[in-house]
């Protein structure tokens, strides 16, 4: 009789790998008000398409010592009542991440960059040749200042379509896409997102954090566009901007869409 370790990776009756996937995250500010179910079960009827048995991370960090959910079981059974399917939480005090814990979430990382990363990658997409990558960090000069930002940005230029299922993701930099991207398809990007024909995927661009990050496309016929975290949703594309080319980005805090000319 073979032992485990002697058990190749295709004869075991299952295989652990790692993945990445697009997680919405609720942050709960004030999650004991009597108009937070309401106000959230008003934005699931916008799409409930795009909210049907989503995957969310609560996020803790704005919830003060002692504040958060009354009962965090009770909370996290209606959210799965009302479609959303809490899968851990960011953030909160040890009190806070128990009461979680005891809930059935993970303590999920926070996904903000660390600042020192053991290694730098193009994120390849799923079934292609990883690319080349980054470029070494630039060392500062002796007697001068470090530089502002600490790695060099990188473009991914994708040449052909982008199918429906297909993810594909810019790290630390900017993604150009010449192809439609389809509908179920994903685009997302550290930096800035331009699609040079129709966008009836997801684009996310900004995901790290990055306010100042844009996204351009000749036709936007997009199931979701967001820019550092905040997101729009087909439903609510405006007449003046679908299948036009357009220019979005944030202006105050706002989520802005306008027409390229």
């Amino acid at each position: 009789m073979r032992s485990t370790s002697q058990i190749s990776e295709r004869d075991a009756p299952f295989q652990l790998r790692g993945n990445s996937f697009t997680v919405m995250v609720l942050k709960l500010v004030a999650p004991d008000d009597p108009s937070f179910f309401p106000q959230l079960l008003s934005k699931i009827r916008q799409a409930p398409n795009f909210f049907r048995n989503a995957p969310v991370v609560l996020d803790l960090d704005d919830l003060e010592e002692g504040a958060g959910p009354a009962d965090f079981i009770d909370f996290v059974v209606t959210l799965r009542q009302n479609s959303l399917i809490p899968v851990g939480i960011q953030g909160g005090t040890p009190a806070q991440q128990a009461a979680a814990f005891e809930a059935g979430l993970t303590v999920m990382p926070t996904g903000r960059p660390s600042r020192e990363p053991e290694r730098d990658f193009q994120r390849p997409a799923p079934g292609r040749a990883p690319t080349d990558p980054l470029p070494p960090r630039n060392p500062a000069p002796a007697g001068d200042a470090a530089p502002a930002q600490e790695f060099q940005k990188t473009t991914l230029i994708i040449t052909e379509p982008v199918r429906s299922g297909r993810q594909i993701y810019a790290a630390r930099g900017d993604l150009i896409v010449l192809g439609p991207v389809s509908a179920g398809a994903e685009l997302l990007a550290d930096g800035n997102i331009h699609v040079y024909s129709s966008l009836r995927g997801r684009a996310l661009a900004g995901i790290s954090g990055d306010t100042a990050a844009r996204i351009f496309c000749h036709s936007l016929e997009a199931e979701l566009v967001s820019i550092a975290g905040l997101y729009r949703v087909s439903e609510d594309l405006d007449a003046s901007v679908f299948k036009k080319q357009v220019h979005i980005y944030l202006d105050d805090g706002y989520l802005r869409m306008d027409p390229l000319s």
